[in-house]
């Protein structure tokens, strides 16, 4: 499929060549050539080009012709895709806002049959951001003068003779790496303590990472991995307990004091050094008097640092979930303890400067495992912040247009972080 233009979907679509191009036969289980989804405002620019189509010899299916009332509108798409060979989108800025939405939102519902249908995506407004599921592939631009014909080419081949369409695996081309996908939240985010870790669901996976994740029990393993933080972290983390802990310590504390104080006593009477006796009763008291205090400081600090502690056990979990999720292109990392954010990058140059680095390949191996577990969780969270503690290093990294994982690392061990 070619490239084309954009033009402006109040413009009227140029006149097709019906005679290079025949409709390829419809089969028992197809009622159209392709069904078209679109925004109600590009109603004007969509429906001259059905009529051009149609007067083609090609069956086109649309929504308010052809869906069937009573049904569900996710209902009768579903019925639309699987009944046609194709399934062509009208790339606006509306219907990224409303219809993809739908789309994207029930994508398991859509997956099997779009994944058996090439999609043809047809930009109308050179202001529009393609969606993540469709950045994959090479899409039409409405405003080339040869657009309607290389259209029809597409529409009138048959689909096993067509390349690039979602007939194969999803892969997100490098235009799209480093860039943050939609974060997860914590299911007990209400009213969740600061001493506690947030529990993620691994029940099913979210649709968004259905289409990078190839092997989901890799996401479910990682979640497990974030979620044992809960269970291993923090038990001694409730302020009772710590009380609790403090107070039985400090009556071990006064017992010994109380013991100890007593033989020195009994020791200066039997030895009659009144003067002695007198400085060590001063020094006790003051002791005794520093406990409470310190007690107070103490109890105020962990008090202080409890938000700091749980999340920085997220992250050493987050960094053991990255090295499972490695392979897919996905980094996890936590600046709460309520929100995980998600980025899709990939590390292969990186991990490439590392076995240029360190010779051996169990050295190197070793090296960038610790460097997953112990930086990546950062480095996910810059990348979704889009924001980095440091300007741009003046060498070029592996990452176009951004700082790649091996110049944060070496960052942040320049300035002696390690996170």
């Amino acid at each position: 499929m070619d490239h084309l233009q954009v033009v402006d979907s109040q413009s009227q679509p140029a006149a097709l060549s019906p005679s290079v191009y025949v409709p390829p036969t419809l089969r028992d289980d197809e009622c159209y050539h392709v069904f078209i989804s679109y925004s109600s405002t590009d109603y004007r620019w969509t429906h001259s080009l059905i009529n051009q189509l149609e007067s083609c010899s090609l069956q086109v299916c649309y929504h308010e012709r052809d869906f069937t009332p009573g049904r569900t509108v996710l209902e009768n798409m579903s019925d639309c895709i699987q009944h046609s060979q194709k399934v062509l989108l009208v790339l606006s800025p509306e219907f990224v806002r409303s219809r993809w939405c739908l789309l994207e939102a029930n994508m398991s519902l859509f997956r099997d049959c779009l994944e058996r249908k090439p999609i043809v995506p047809v930009l109308l407004d050179p202001g529009v951001s393609v969606p993540l599921h469709l950045c994959h592939l090479t899409y039409l631009e409405a405003s080339d003068p040869d657009f309607k014909n290389k259209l029809l080419k597409v529409l009138c081949t048959p689909n096993m003779k067509l390349q690039g369409s979602t007939m194969v695996p999803f892969q997100p081309p490098s235009l799209y790496n480093g860039k943050a996908l939609q974060p997860l939240v914590a299911v007990n985010d209400e009213g969740l303590n600061k001493w506690d870790s947030g529990q993620f669901s691994d029940m099913e996976v979210p649709d968004q990472l259905r289409q990078i994740i190839e092997d989901q029990e890799k996401y479910r393993e990682a979640v497990r991995l974030i979620n044992s933080v809960s269970q291993n972290k923090v038990w001694l983390r409730p302020l009772w307990l710590r009380a609790l802990i403090y107070i039985a310590g400090v009556l071990f504390f006064l017992l010994l004091l109380a013991f100890s104080g007593g033989m020195i006593v009994m020791t200066i009477i039997f030895l009659e050094f009144p003067t002695k006796n007198a400085n060590i009763g001063a020094v006790t008291i003051f002791s005794l008097c520093c406990i409470p205090i310190g007690f107070i400081i103490q109890l105020c600090l962990w008090k202080r640092d409890d938000e700091k502690y749980i999340v920085r056990e997220m992250q050493k979990a987050l960094g053991q979930a990255n090295t499972i999720l490695l392979k897919e292109k996905v980094l996890m990392g936590c600046l709460s303890n309520a929100k995980i954010y998600l980025v899709y990058v990939s590390l292969d140059g990186c991990k490439q400067e590392f076995a240029e680095t360190f010779c051996e390949q169990v050295v190197t191996e070793e090296m960038f495992q610790k460097a997953l577990k112990f930086f990546s969780s950062g480095y996910a969270c810059c990348l979704a912040k889009r924001h980095f503690p440091y300007s741009q290093p003046p060498s070029t990294g592996h990452l176009q247009g951004g700082i790649c994982f091996c110049q944060y690392v070496s960052q942040q061990l320049s300035r002696g972080e390690w996170q």
